[in-house]
């Protein structure tokens, strides 16, 4: 594990150009194995769950080529063994459940163990992905091991799940890609990364309606085709970064930034007092902004930031606004309406000074503007929760510990350099 070692208090400002979107890569990457003809991907961040399913396709005899440097990935199928698979998908990795229904669609009958997990963020169950799977005509069954079959294709069918699951929805969209029929997924998912993949996957030859809606219709083909796609920017990495040079009192620009999935998160920042510009692609936070919470017009509730599934605002984002909050005049409620273990790195910030009450499982109020002063603290195996304890140590004069906090590096391929760049005093220890 690393650690970051953070020397703070200066403000950061620049021009940052995002990678390419973690959260779309690795459904598309599995998306791949829905033809065998040539996929080729640009714009691909090197990060560790790509490296995990491109070193797991070439372990089934697929052929890979990935320029680092250039951002591309070569994909070659046509060569892929089921034979070869003895059970294990890539281990730390919650995306492995997207291999489900491309293996299924391969291989017709899958035995895994049931230990795919990703971050700690609260149960991640299987039961969402294993009902669309079994309602589009999948065979399951779980003695000890997890077996699924196909008889020979997916079969149409209309589902309606429990609450709106990104992932869920991708296997669905993937299977219902080549099955017989016509299927329809309501209550489906939305996020960006959702849309990408179903953008991709119609580029490739697959009728999908409602694309970036609840409801999903997808009339099954019979074979999908190969082509080049490029990933599109990363939007936690464009309000990750803007964050950073809003609670440092910097200026910073993020280019290739997706203004128009921008609306919501433009409007939680100015929340906390900070503006953000869009000129054409760029997004900007200008230096020595005023952090200030903005009080309601019903004065006699706090303000708070709610997040969702999409359109709501992102909850993976949550971390970026309490770091800011905790800078902030004033106090806000915070609201994760998706995981119960969200909030479990609180405490940590407590260790700078910063002065936070969990409500519940499910929300926190943060009362900012507090002094505050350099601390070691370890970060969780969330992403942006290390994130979110980076911009705090960043923003307070003096050397910081940031623990265990190479969990950054599963979304953020260059963080470092990134920062770097900006005019941080940062590195990577151990």
């Amino acid at each position: 594990m690393a650690d970051l070692i953070v020397n703070g208090g200066k403000p950061l400002s620049g021009t940052i150009t995002p990678s390419g979107n973690k959260n779309s890569v690795l459904p598309i990457l599995c998306a791949s194995l829905l033809t065998d003809e040539p996929v080729r991907l640009l714009n691909v961040p090197v990060i560790t769950d790509v490296e995990k399913l491109v070193t797991f396709f070439r372990e089934q005899g697929s052929r890979i080529t990935w320029d680092k440097p250039a951002g591309t990935i070569a994909i070659d199928h046509s060569s892929f063994d089921p034979r070869r698979l003895e059970g294990e998908l890539p281990s730390g990795m919650r995306s492995s459940v997207l291999l489900f229904a491309p293996l299924l669609q391969r291989m017709k009958k899958i035995t895994l163990p049931t230990n795919a997990k990703g971050c700690s963020l609260g149960i991640r169950e299987l039961d969402p992905h294993l009902e669309i799977l079994g309602s589009l005509g999948a065979k399951i069954s779980h003695q000890g091991d997890l077996t699924l079959r196909l008889t020979r294709r997916f079969r149409g069918a209309r589902h309606w799940p429990d609450y709106m699951s990104v992932t869920a929805t991708e296997n669905f969209v993937m299977a219902a890609a080549l099955a017989d029929g016509e299927s329809t997924l309501l209550n489906a998912a939305s996020e960006p990364h959702v849309q990408d993949l179903c953008t991709v996957l119609v580029a490739m030859g697959a009728r999908i309606s409602g694309i970036g809606t609840s409801k999903l219709t997808v009339e099954g083909v019979t074979r999908l085709r190969g082509g080049t796609f490029t990933i599109n920017t990363d939007y936690h990495e464009v309000v990750t970064f803007l964050a950073l040079g809003a609670i440092t009192g910097g200026e910073v620009r993020v280019t290739h930034s997706l203004p128009h999935h921008f609306d919501l998160m433009t409007r939680a920042f100015r929340k906390l007092g900070a503006t953000i510009e869009h000129q054409g692609t760029t997004a900007l936070v200008r230096r020595s902004q005023p952090l200030r919470i903005q009080s309601p017009f019903t004065t006699n509730l706090l303000p708070k930031i709610e997040a969702a599934p999409w359109p709501y605002f992102p909850v993976d984002l949550l971390p970026c606004m309490i770091a800011l909050a905790v800078r902030a005049q004033g106090a806000i409620q915070f609201w994760n309406k998706v995981y119960e273990g969200g909030f479990t790195w609180m405490p940590e910030l407590s260790k700078f000074g910063a002065q936070v009450v969990v409500s519940d499982p499910h929300r926190v109020i943060v009362f900012g503007d507090r002094p505050l002063r350099p601390a070691t603290v370890d970060a969780p195996y969330i992403i942006r929760a290390a994130v979110g304890l980076y911009m705090v140590a960043a923003s307070i004069p003096g050397r910081s510990v940031v623990k265990n906090a190479d969990t950054i590096k599963r979304a953020h391929p260059n963080f470092v350099e990134n920062l770097r760049s900006l005019g941080a005093d940062v590195e990577w220890k151990g």
